[in-house]
């Protein structure tokens, strides 16, 4: 099934937890890091999402004890399905997941699909879940068939994993410095050349689907 075409809940075939499975060989998966300002810069870029979008996993710098109730939150805002990921999921058309607070999260290859995987080795950049983990991941395993997408936060954690994964062939985009609570994160990712195209963040779903579609 091709994600630019709509399709109901009840046609997905569903895992024991609710989670649909793979319905198709996913052709894009979307890659999103963000800290200080994070949580209403991804809300407004998943409303921006439809309910079949490419499947789409999130690190969001936070606390284990919110991941949950911040995944259940958007969930209930947003067309797509979100998520707190378990590890193990296949990735599905749809579908959104947060990196547990607890976790590193990464995607690895499962058949002719991805899957999610989580980690609990140490803090790198002094986050787990790094952003930097998420990203070095989809630059290895996913390549150019993967799109990045860095938001608003202090520090550098994800600017070095964007440009691993532009090097690899995916397409990059950054949150501008108008729209960011704090231009950190990717303004230390544009610095090094690891950006592509910045936008507000009003626009960045409409450009990040433009670029899945390309």
């Amino acid at each position: 099934m091709n994600w630019r075409a709509g399709h109901a809940d009840a046609d997905k075939p569903a895992t024991p937890g609710g989670v649909p499975r793979l319905m198709a060989i996913v052709n894009r998966v979307i890659f999103v890091g963000a800290s200080t300002g994070g949580t209403e810069a991804i809300k407004t870029l998943l409303m921006g999402f439809p309910q079949n979008c490419p499947p789409t996993m999130i690190v969001q710098h936070m606390p284990e004890s919110f991941t949950a109730s911040f995944a259940a939150r958007l969930n209930g805002l947003c067309l797509p399905r979100v998520v707190e990921a378990q590890g193990g999921e296949t990735l599905a058309t749809g579908i959104v997941y947060v990196a547990p607070g607890h976790s590193h999260m990464r995607v690895q290859k499962a058949g002719v699909g991805y899957a999610t995987e989580l980690l609990k080795s140490a803090p790198v950049n002094r986050h787990r879940p790094s952003v930097d983990v998420l990203f070095d991941s989809a630059a290895e395993v996913v390549g150019r068939l993967a799109v990045g997408v860095i938001l608003t936060g202090m520090g550098k954690d994800g600017a070095a994993g964007l440009l691993r994964m532009r090097r690899a062939g995916a397409r990059t985009l950054g949150q501008d410095e108008a729209s960011c609570v704090v231009y950190g994160m990717p303004r230390e990712a544009a610095l090094l050349g690891a950006v592509e195209e910045e936008a507000g963040i009003d626009l960045l779903a409409q450009k990040v689907l433009a670029v899945c579609r390309s």
